[in-house]
């Protein structure tokens, strides 16, 4: 038996008088996530001109340089291809100073966080684009369709044009940014592996270049022993 309270509140007018009100504020949300996928394609465009001025291999070996010789990593982040994998050879040579596997450890694990950080701006992207992209094409539909049983098909052209335009603009956004996440990925996991390869090089050459230890002089032999 339903609810006397219940059989008055029409559930579906309810909802939709829900949704039409967050039309405004789905088409506003749209965007400005295309805006900032603009931003991100332009910073992407910064990153990749710089990576594009790095030789490859500069990032391993001024990361090795760096740990070898810790004053001088400030200067050499500067040739680093990203603005993370400088603060990250910055972040080596203060633990090549320490003296201690864990802090190596630790400024690989930050650039790992940073980079991470990094990602989740465009993954973010990635999933809410479409999203309101299709609550923007479901919205005005149902005002369209009622428009349509109306007879009133300008209002329902209408609708479609603002439809049509929240799926293009949902798409599009989804789409840059995972063409962006992807190839940051790749980039960052080339910069990780190069820097863990250039903390082997760095071990190598302390190895060589440390002092050999000193052999203990022999013993000198006491007054009225016989030698062996």
């Amino acid at each position: 038996m339903t609810h006397p309270f219940l059989a008055e509140i029409d559930l579906g007018d309810a909802l939709a008088r829900i949704s039409q009100a967050l039309q405004v504020p789905v088409l506003i949300a749209s965007i400005v996530l295309l805006l900032l996928c603009a931003v991100e394609v332009g910073r992407f465009a910064m990153e990749g001109y710089r990576r594009w001025r790095t030789p490859p291999g500069t990032l391993r070996a001024i990361a090795a340089h760096a740990m070898v010789t810790p004053s001088s990593a400030a200067l050499l982040s500067e040739r680093a291809p990203s603005v993370i994998s400088a603060q990250a050879v910055r972040d080596l040579g203060t633990a090549a100073t320490v003296g201690r596997s864990s802090a190596v450890e630790y400024a690989l694990a930050d650039y790992e966080i940073a980079v991470q950080r990094r990602l989740d701006r465009t993954r973010l992207l990635v999933r809410g684009g479409p999203a309101l992209g299709l609550m923007g094409t479901l919205i005005p539909l149902a005002p369209g369709l009622a428009a349509l049983g109306r007879g009133d098909i300008a209002s329902l052209a209408m609708d479609l044009r603002t439809a049509f335009g929240a799926t293009v603009v949902g798409l599009l956004v989804g789409s840059v940014a995972f063409a962006l996440t992807l190839t940051r990925t790749r980039a960052a996991t080339e910069d990780l592996v190069a820097m863990e390869r250039a903390v082997d090089d760095a071990g190598h050459a302390t190895a060589t270049t440390a002092p050999p230890a000193a052999t203990p002089a022999p013993a000198s032999p006491t007054p009225g022993a016989v030698p062996a």
